[in-house]
């Protein structure tokens, strides 16, 4: 394995990010948008004004709207779209990439239908193509796309069962300023970076009804609580939700300016509706369909997680947000680890 050309598909903040990251390492990259119109502003402008203005583009970083062209040399693949157009994404490029390519997800969430991860609808749809799900990466861990692009120490981590393609994928990505761990936990590594989405619309709920410091640490304190414990019963292990996809991943989504997840909780705590919400946003806050996608495995696995419930309430019946914060408080009294 070589660092040959790498493709990054999805043309949003994060997947410019990743591959200004890239290209700046002097790796051909291709950056692949589904929107023409954009991908030709990408073009003539040399930086995406949409979604990442400010950071001009490398000379090798190619954007383009032909999957083809995207994938079709690419050695590595690092698909960086939203969870409910992954499956559909990654059935495009399964038919146009090149044999033996690594296939990397950076998309954090859960499908609504399936109820799966992004690597296991990976393996779904490459399975005809002779992938090894074992060869399937992810990268996860807290990294706003505009630090990342503004050079911030970031530190975040490489899933993959197979130790070599997680070696190369570590060295792939890592700078001087973009540190990468890796891990073979890719269960705990998806399902914490999914679920931490959910914690911090709660989290920016609280923000929104100007509740204070107390109630958010509180929240995500058992907010972290709730991810171990669906995360342990998908067979993920413990220690990773105390790792950077987990508590770090999950302490910058609660907390930082940046997050589109909190956002959204804050305009929901201060009465907006999330239609209204939605339309004031030109990207896409991933925990407002993985609530329903964690909401619908929670029933199938029995899990217990209060918050997610109450978030499940908020978005999906309409819930007053006040009146979900008092039943949290009001449930049954129980020990701590409980």
């Amino acid at each position: 394995m070589n660092s040959g050309r790498v493709a990054i598909i999805g043309a949003g903040s994060w997947g410019t990010a990743l591959a200004l990251l890239l290209a700046e390492k002097g790796i051909a990259t291709s950056l692949w948008g589904h929107r023409a119109e954009h991908v030709l502003a990408l073009k003539e402008e040399r930086e995406n004004r949409a979604y990442l203005p400010g950071f001009l583009f490398p000379p090798v970083l190619r954007p383009t709207e032909s999957m083809q062209d995207a994938v079709s040399e690419a050695e590595v693949i690092c698909v960086v779209v939203p969870s409910h157009a992954f499956r559909q994404v990654i059935t495009k490029i399964k038919d146009v990439a090149s044999e033996g390519a690594i296939f990397v997800s950076a998309t954090k969430g859960i499908e609504n239908q399936s109820l799966k991860t992004m690597t296991q609808v990976m393996a779904d749809c490459l399975e005809e193509n002779g992938t090894p799900p074992s060869s399937l990466g992810v990268l996860s861990g807290p990294s706003f796309a505009r630090e990342v692009a503004g050079k911030v120490p970031t530190a975040i981590t490489i899933g993959c069962k197979n130790s070599a393609i997680a070696r190369f994928l570590q060295n792939l990505f890592s700078t001087d300023y973009f540190r990468v761990y890796t891990s073979t936990d890719i269960v705990g590594l998806e399902v914490s970076a999914a679920l931490k989405n959910i914690i911090a619309i709660a989290a920016g709920i609280c923000d929104g009804l100007a509740f204070g410091s107390n109630a958010r640490a509180a929240l995500i304190t058992r907010g972290l609580a709730e991810m171990t414990r669906l995360g342990v019963m998908m067979g993920a292990r413990q220690e990773t939700f105390f790792g950077l996809s987990g508590l770090g991943d999950l302490v910058l989504t609660c907390t930082g300016e940046l997050s589109r997840n909190r956002y959204v909780g804050i305009e929901l705590g201060k009465g907006k509706s999330l239609d209204d919400i939605l339309d004031s946003m030109n990207m896409v806050a991933e925990g407002i369909k993985t609530t329903r996608s964690v909401y619908d495995l929670v029933n199938k696995l029995g899990a217990d997680m209060p918050i997610l419930e109450q978030v499940y309430e908020v978005l999906y019946r309409g819930k007053d947000c006040t009146t979900a914060v008092k039943d949290l408080l009001n449930r049954d009294l129980k020990p701590e680890n409980e």
